[in-house]
């Protein structure tokens, strides 16, 4: 198969044909997946957090009006979800939006979006991570067990309390390794169980809390403007991150192009209404004002102003199985585009190592596992929270830019999903992309600034001169 060699140096782009080929003739992962796993496993990486402590931040930042924030990260997504379908369905590969910047903006853009990539799923896993300790201490407190101070943060995430490492989080994330490590089939069956029953415990929650919600608590609906509905959407992002890590599991779907634009689109919906109806009963059975000093436990704090205490214990268990499968997922999307950039030559050959019984990338996401492990138990990482968002936002849009070049550069090519109103949606969806990242603060700018510079180091140090396709027009 011919790869294109009219384009050499920092812009050189690999053809759709051989980037199929040579997934199919290379170190190859186990197809398990169908539309049904695809939904629980975008279900699984976008309701967690989100659901359970974000609509508190959204409700002190935003008031009633979180409703409409939730509404607008969740069309940010949406419109960016489209050029997902498109190129997942077309390109059906690991790598996700790395794999598509390749064959359309070129090696130095791809490295730059698989590096961002690698930030914005690890900072995901080890912050949840940190969430999942702080409700599972409350759980064993709940049975009167308590774990010694030292181990229950990382240093410095509590002041005035002398903590040492966060034992909890870094139990959990190595325990979601080794399942993962072991095979696809084990890691659809637990996301799946587990997906269920979070969303049965958020669906209790909706029944009972239904005669409690008070309307008059959604005025004023913009207490703080549209200004402060902006900010709690640039907040709440992070709710809607991992629908993404549906794409990355295009390698591993029995029929790609129809699959992976259904689980992408289903998985997204699904999400989208129960965030915005969750949001609207938070704050209709809870003045917003009441919120401050509650956001980390918005929805057991409703409860308990409720006189709903019995239902405490289950939503808090919900929480958990949430936090759970986002860390899963985002385990998986990170290893998966790992894998994808050492195939290609990006990364050392070792992280596209194949388990030959368990048909995983086994060595690299232990790697994987063992680095958001220790982040989640040694550094506190509220502060770097925003960078995931920043990080998403960039792919987003770099996306919807190679739609549209692919459509001008490839229109021979055989898509069984179109992304509609090319070239003006995905515009649509990078104008929108572009006004959340400019609501985060300058720190997280420069935070991701310095991140990207490091990865121009690695490329130019390494990656350059090993890209395979470096060798093929060194021949």
């Amino acid at each position: 198969m011919e790869v294109q060699k009219t384009e050499r140096g920092l812009f050189r782009k690999k053809n759709i044909a051989y980037i199929i080929l040579a997934a199919e003739q290379g170190p190859s992962l186990k197809k398990e997946l169908n539309t049904w796993d695809l939904t629980m496993l975008g279900i699984g990486a976008i309701i967690g957090t989100g659901i359970f402590v974000l609509t508190g931040v959204g409700a002190t930042t935003a008031g009633p009006g979180m409703m409409l924030s939730f509404i607008l990260a969740g069309v940010a997504c949406a419109l960016a979800a489209f050029a997902y379908a498109e190129f997942s369905s077309t390109v059906p590969v690991s790598g996700s939006v790395y794999t598509y910047s390749y064959a359309t903006l070129g090696e130095m853009f791809a490295w730059i979006i698989g590096w961002d990539l690698m930030l914005e799923y690890l900072l995901s896993v080890s912050t949840v991570a940190a969430g999942w300790s702080g409700y599972f201490q409350s759980l064993l407190k709940g049975f009167g067990m308590e774990l010694p101070r030292e181990m229950t943060a990382a240093p410095g995430s509590i002041p005035g309390v002398t903590t040492y490492y966060n034992l909890p989080a870094f139990i959990i994330v190595m325990a979601l390794t080794y399942l993962l490590s072991i095979g696809i089939k084990e890691l659809k069956r637990f996301n799946n169980v587990m997906v269920i029953i979070k969303v049965a415990v958020i669906l209790l929650f909706i029944i009972v809390g239904f005669s409690y919600v008070k309307p008059d608590n959604w005025t004023p609906f913009l207490p703080y403007g549209f200004s402060g509905v902006f900010q709690g959407a640039a907040l709440v992002f992070f709710a809607y991150i991992g629908f993404d890590a549906v794409a990355s599991a295009a390698e591993e779907v029995r029929n790609p192009t129809r699959d992976l634009p259904k689980g992408i689109f289903f998985s997204l919906g699904i999400c989208m209404l129960l965030y915005v109806v969750m949001a609207a009963f938070l704050v209709g059975i809870v003045p917003f004002s009441q919120f401050s000093g509650h956001e980390n436990s918005p929805v057991a704090y409703a409860l308990q102003v409720a006189g709903q205490d019995w239902l405490v214990g289950i939503v808090s268990l919900g929480a958990l199985l949430g936090m759970t499968t986002v860390m899963l997922v985002m385990l998986y999307g990170q290893t998966r585009i790992i894998f994808a950039m050492s195939r290609d030559g990006l990364l050392p050959k070792f992280f596209s190592h194949i388990h030959e019984d368990y048909r995983t990338p086994y060595e690299t996401t232990w790697i994987i596992g063992l680095a958001a492990g220790l982040l989640g138990a040694f550094v506190p990482l509220h502060q770097l929270a925003e960078l995931v968002n920043l990080g998403t936002l960039t792919a987003f849009a770099l996306i919807s830019v190679a739609v549209i070049i692919l459509r001008r550069t490839r229109p021979d090519l055989n898509r069984t999903f179109r992304c509609p109103g090319v070239p003006f949606l995905p515009i649509l969806a990078i104008l929108v992309c572009l006004f959340l990242m400019f609501q985060l603060s300058m720190m997280t700018w420069i935070r991701f600034g310095v991140w990207l510079l490091a990865g121009m180091i690695v490329y130019f140090l390494y990656s350059r001169k090993h890209s395979h396709l470096n060798q093929f027009h060194d021949q």
